[in-house]
């Protein structure tokens, strides 16, 4: 590590900050700070969309995928185009109609006030988790580079640094900075992948490729296994990705947020299909990446380099095959995307926490100057909570992507088949809803505490845990629906709680 690369990533940092403060205008109100005015470009939704969901865990997690493995990932990107179309034809549609702020205000809209604060308190706590690990991903290669230099900084000091800068243009700037750097950090994160890739080639030549055909690391399709129990098997991805891509891309706030953010209907529909077919290259760049990196340490396990965890392969190569200032270039790549989810995160959290929380328990509609207000408290807030799951996550030695995919996935099962409960079943009320979503995100948890604390087997893969959700939230929610008189009418009037005013 050289003094170069540390400037590249400081003045990084600093021109991130820059930049979306520059680029985010004047915020009046609710609308301008959480939506962007609704005027933003859908191209730049849709990177702001990949950027998103890509995080550190892309840049560091996908690579080892390959290393250690195939390239079998790549069916998971095929099934959330899939996904991504279904939401894109049957959710999406009923976000607009509304004029909603959130993706749970759709849920106050059909079941009312309980429902809607019960789902927008269950995606807070998850996401707090979820991208709690998203900044312990990019920590990771920052102390590498640290004790590399003999500054050894603990995990805890360099998570508060990366909030602290976050959170600022977040804090000033709204949807409308996060959506812009969104943009900017894609564009830094993808490129150093493939500077990567010539990199080595350069080097070895391409004769890695050729080797890593011969040794089935190509393989894109797995037909056999366990069905139910194995996470790269064709089943599972593309049928639990699928349903996986439909929660998390139609009842997570923190992509339907900047799909609000688009100026119609249409350019929403647009820039949420455009993304699932970026996320597919970006997938094969970094799996890419992955076996350009197996062939350049001649197929040695990252046990036999000295590494503590596979994800710090990446990472090493970074600092030890790349010339002076370009090491420092990718890295800040690495914090791009760590700092794009946790950017999104906490525009989405501070939203949910006014509009479908703190909104939803006063008796009187916030006004656009309080919404303001709580929402950048809000922002402050979450982002200074990042650290504490980001710490408890430290010691997990499992492939750090799929423990962040697996914790989403506890509740996105109960909050799409939340969505799809409210559409089918017409004479559902509240309490049918509530109980049944509250049991299947019961129920995933169960699947995933026993795997990861008290047996260490994989029950059910991952991917199944959405599918499973919505097949509990229907079928309980179904049976309760029984119990009680047909409703008088499908839908509960819109109010002031649930729309934009």
């Amino acid at each position: 590590m050289h003094t170069i690369d540390l400037l590249v990533i400081v003045a990084y940092l600093a021109a991130t900050a820059w930049l979306g403060l520059r680029l985010s205008g004047r915020q009046k109100g609710l609308t301008d700070y959480f939506l962007g005015g609704r005027d933003l470009p859908w191209w730049a939704v849709s990177l702001s969309v990949v950027a998103t969901e890509t995080s550190a865990l892309t840049v560091i997690g996908i690579p080892v995928m390959s290393y250690v493995g195939d390239v079998s990932y790549l069916q998971l990107g095929l099934s959330y185009i899939l996904g991504r179309i279904i939401v894109a034809l049957v959710m999406l549609p009923r976000y607009y109609d509304g004029e909603m702020v959130t993706a749970y205000a759709y849920l106050g809209k059909r079941f009312g006030r309980s429902t809607q604060t019960t789902a927008g308190v269950t995606f807070l706590f998850t996401r707090l988790l979820a991208d709690g690990i998203r900044v312990l991903a990019a920590a990771i290669p920052v102390k590498i580079i640290l004790d590399g230099m003999g500054l050894h900084a603990s995990y805890f000091v360099i998570i508060v640094v990366l909030a602290v800068v976050t959170i600022l243009y977040t804090f000033i700037g709204g949807i409308t900075a996060v959506v812009w750097v969104d943009v900017v950090q894609m564009s830094l994160y993808v490129a150093g992948g493939l500077l990567t890739i010539i990199v080595v080639a350069s080097t070895d030549g391409f004769g890695w490729l050729t080797d890593a055909a011969e040794a089935g690391k190509t393989r894109m399709f797995v037909l056999e296994g366990n069905p139910i129990s194995a996470s790269n098997g064709l089943i599972p991805s593309l049928i639990g990705g699928a349903v996986f891509a439909m929660a998390s891309h139609g009842s997570d706030q923190l992509v339907v947020q900047r799909l609000l953010t688009c100026r119609t209907r249409l350019e929403a529909q647009k820039a949420l299909i455009w993304s699932g077919v970026l996320v597919f290259v970006q997938f094969a760049i970094f799996l890419l990446v992955g076996l350009a990196l197996w062939g350049y340490y001649d197929q040695a396990t990252p046990a036999d380099l000295g590494l503590t965890r596979d994800d710090e392969i990446f990472p090493r190569f970074i600092l030890e095959g790349l010339p002076a200032g370009i090491s420092g270039l990718l890295l800040a790549g690495i914090l791009a995307a760590a700092m794009s989810t946790l950017s999104s995160s906490l525009s989405a959290l501070s939203s949910s926490t006014v509009t479908d929380v703190i909104g939803r328990l006063r008796r009187t509609p916030l006004s656009d100057e309080q919404g303001l207000r709580y929402g950048r408290w809000a922002t402050i807030g979450w982002g200074l909570a990042f650290i504490a799951p980001a710490m408890f996550f430290r010691s997990d030695e499992g492939n750090i992507v799929v423990l962040a995919l697996g914790v989403a996935g506890i509740t996105y099962g109960g909050l799409l088949g939340a969505f799809l409960f409210g559409i089918i079943n017409t004479r559902a009320g509240a309490r049918d809803a509530n109980v049944a979503f509250v049991l299947a995100v019961a129920v995933n948890a169960f699947f995933f505490v026993m795997e990861k604390y008290v047996t260490g087997e994989v029950w059910v893969a991952w991917q199944w845990y959405p599918l499973m959700g919505v097949l509990v939230t229907l079928a309980v929610g179904g049976l309760l629906s029984l119990t009680h008189p047909p409703r008088p009418s499908a839908e509960v009037p819109v109010t002031a709680e649930g729309s934009v005013r």
